[in-house]
């Protein structure tokens, strides 16, 4: 999933550059939803770790 947010923030960057605001909003809103997507699955990570007593493998 990672890659799918690397893709849409360069289609954002170039839309962008290019003025084209339509789809530098949409493109930008596909990052925020991921960006939140991926935030959610961290905190669910570190709950469930943190629930098994596993610490963060350094």
């Amino acid at each position: 999933m990672l890659y799918w947010a690397v893709v849409f923030l360069v289609i954002a960057i170039i839309a962008g550059v290019l003025g084209f605001g339509g789809i530098a909003g949409a493109a930008a809103g596909f990052a925020k939803i991921l960006f939140f997507i991926f935030l959610v699955l961290l905190v669910v990570s570190l709950v469930v770790n943190a629930l098994r007593g596993k610490g963060p493998k350094v």
